[in-house]
């Protein structure tokens, strides 16, 4: 039997599944994998062992089970299930029940239940993997971690709506914000690079992503973010529309008989870059199609990322008002990550801030690679740093499971 300490760590998201096995001890990462595209005809999953690539296309109908089932032959094929210690999993939406991660039980899982309604893209894809892993190794402690829970530092002027205070106090209608894990983890890897303690770090944080999100962290604390009650509110992402009047709503069910669940799927799953450009929710496919030959792919594409790298850029501005002051701009994400068309787009709206790129920094800094974009005569510092929500979901997991 194994001595090693090692956490697996599920990420199931509306469209994708990430998951590692870590070793608690060391941060050491034994193996990982990214099902990605999850209910289309291109569904993938690919796996990374011992230098080894894998990528397998996924026809099950139900592709996240389908993406479970195959990530736990590929434990038992390497030997890693015996070295299991705890199973650490991303829940978007803990709501006002969860501040921090706990250890799940039934209650818990009761809770994030209720809670699904806030986050109907991710919360039920969660639930899955918790009760995937839960039957598989029913032995293991299980714990959640909460993209709601970095955010909680927020103040109310923050995170309160301009509605009706009696939704707050009894309903718990307020901006919860989102993607927590992953902005607190690209917060502290900027503040290293930056040579400087987080707690003395002021960043605006840009993930973006099929689902996309901005956090001001002032002095390595989050004052602002993009999301709100559900994450629907904010900038466009992948099939989701971000911010829209919310009088639209009313004029659709008045004026055209909508139904909650037609807007609800309107706004979460056909809008954003799939329903303005009627091509595609994926980045890659829009870029392709901008600098493709077919004149109407290509317009319809150009506007869909117009419209996304706008909002991105004015939300950018907008937070600098939640700073005293600002040492860089951190980009992350899938798309945040690997797109330097994006990111120029973006930073090229921002001239007035006097922040500028460096072309050759930004197309170097891609795909894995971390580091500075900015150009010489640039007023703030850019960063590129990929994200890794995995490491610090696995050490929440250790530290609950063995204080259990």
């Amino acid at each position: 039997m194994s001595t090693e300490k090692n956490i697996l760590v599920l990420n199931c998201g509306s469209s994708s599944l990430k998951f590692a096995v870590i070793n608690s001890t060391t941060g050491e990462t034994k193996i990982t994998g990214l099902a990605e595209r999850l209910g289309s005809n291109e569904a993938t999953i690919t796996v990374k062992f011992n230098g080894n690539k894998q990528v397998t296309a996924l026809v099950n109908n139900n592709q996240h089970l389908g993406a479970i089932e195959y990530l736990v032959s590929e434990l038992h094929a390497n030997d890693l299930s015996e070295s299991l210690t705890a199973v650490g999993h991303r829940v978007v939406h803990g709501g006002e029940v969860f501040t921090s991660s706990v250890v799940i039980n039934d209650d818990v899982i009761t809770a994030i239940e209720k809670t699904s309604g806030l986050a109907p893209l991710h919360n039920p894809a969660n639930l899955v993997g918790i009760k995937a892993a839960q039957a598989t190794f029913p032995a293991l402690p299980q714990v959640a971690v909460f993209d709601t829970a970095f955010h909680q530092t927020m103040p109310q002027k923050a995170f309160m709506y301009a509605v009706d205070n009696d939704l707050y106090k009894e309903k718990g209608i307020r901006r919860y914000g989102f993607h927590g894990t992953s902005h607190y983890f690209v917060s502290r890897e900027a503040a290293k690079h930056l040579q400087q303690d987080a707690e003395q770090t002021s960043l605006i944080t840009v993930h973006l992503g099929n689902g996309c999100s901005i956090c001001a962290i002032e002095n390595g604390e989050s004052v602002d973010t993009s999301m709100g009650l559900t994450p629907a509110e904010g900038l466009v992402m992948g099939t989701r529309s971000g911010d829209v009047d919310p009088g639209l709503i009313i004029y659709l069910m008045n004026q055209h008989n909508y139904s909650a669940k037609q807007i609800d799927d309107l706004l979460n799953k056909q809008s954003g870059l799939l329903g303005l450009s009627k091509l595609s929710n994926d980045c890659r496919t829009l870029e392709d199609a901008v600098f493709g030959d077919d004149v109407e792919k290509h317009q319809q594409a150009k506007l869909a990322l117009d419209v996304f790298c706008y909002r991105v850029a004015k939300y950018i501005a907008s937070y600098t008002v939640a700073l005293s002051h600002l040492n860089a701009i951190v980009f992350t994400g899938g798309i945040g990550e690997n797109s330097n068309y994006i990111r120029t787009q973006i930073i090229n709206q921002l001239s007035i801030l006097k922040i500028a790129l460096d072309e050759k920094q930004n197309e170097a800094a891609r795909f894995g690679s971390a580091g500075a974009i900015q150009a010489s005569d640039s007023q703030f510092k850019v960063l590129v740093i990929p994200t890794n929500e995995e490491w610090v979901i696995a050490q929440d997991a250790a530290q609950l499971s063995e204080s259990k």
